[in-house]
């Protein structure tokens, strides 16, 4: 049946029903259905200030879009700071401890200079490498189910092996052999995390749709700029990506 047919056999008092309690139900039950969204967001290298501005940026962003739970933000700076390998793993646990473990998501952003090894985490002077199997290691001991991982760093590809699966979704700016670029000091973004986070996220339905989207942009410039691609890559997350639509 043809809608036009469909709404020919209705009444107007009909009509003007469906439309009247429809909307004023529809809502509650996606609230009540909708998984609470649990944003840590580390700026690692504090030599550049575009780290903090990414992961403070990122971090609303992803808050705006998905989030409705608490939202922990920390990065370093030349000075020092308090974005360390062990602030990590006690904010990854204390977001834990305040989420269904069972239908809740963990959503963590990364931000950093990466190499092979894994994200260089610089404070001041204090100087660390956060691998991969520390990241496995820490995610794994939260308990919840299911998480997102986005990670805006040179080499950051090196994670997907030991983080995705079908609950764990990981997004990285390159692969495990390529850099990324964009992080002069003075810059607000990252080549990746503009494309990702400023603009394809702020439109985008879902997290799969704003890959798309974003690894055409960063591929555009990449080009433009004749810089070698950075083969931005997502794996994982079958279970967790139908739990996050975004707002309209």
């Amino acid at each position: 049946m043809t809608s036009n047919s469909w709404i020919s056999r209705l009444g107007a008092p009909l009509i003007a029903l469906v439309l009247t309690v429809v909307p004023s139900v529809s809502p509650t039950h996606a609230v009540e259905d909708a998984p609470r969204v649990s944003v840590v967001s580390f700026g690692l290298f504090g030599d550049q200030g575009v780290f903090r501005r990414e992961a403070t940026g990122a971090a609303q962003v992803v808050a705006g879009r998905f989030g409705s739970g608490p939202v922990n933000v920390q990065y370093n700076s030349k000075k020092g700071g308090g974005a360390t390998i062990e602030a990590l793993a006690m904010s990854l646990q204390v977001a834990a401890n305040g989420m269904d473990a069972e239908n809740d998501v963990l959503f963590l952003i990364l931000t950093s200079h990466g190499s092979r090894d894994g994200l260089a985490v610089k404070a001041g002077r204090l100087t660390q490498t956060l691998t991969p199997a520390n990241l496995a290691d820490m995610l794994a001991r939260t308990s919840v189910r299911h998480k997102v991982v986005v990670i805006s760093a040179c080499y950051s590809g090196v994670f997907i092996p030991r983080l995705a699966n079908p609950d764990v979704l990981v997004i990285t700016a390159a692969d495990a052999d390529h850099p990324s670029f964009g992080c002069q000091d003075k810059a607000k973004w990252t080549y990746f995390g503009d494309a990702f986070f400023n603009v394809a996220l702020r439109r985008a339905r879902s997290l799969k749709e704003a890959f798309v989207v974003a690894r055409a942009l960063v591929r555009k410039r990449e080009l433009r700029e004749q810089f070698e691609p950075s083969n931005p890559l997502m794996a994982g997350g079958a279970n967790v990506q139908p739990l996050l639509i975004a707002s309209p």
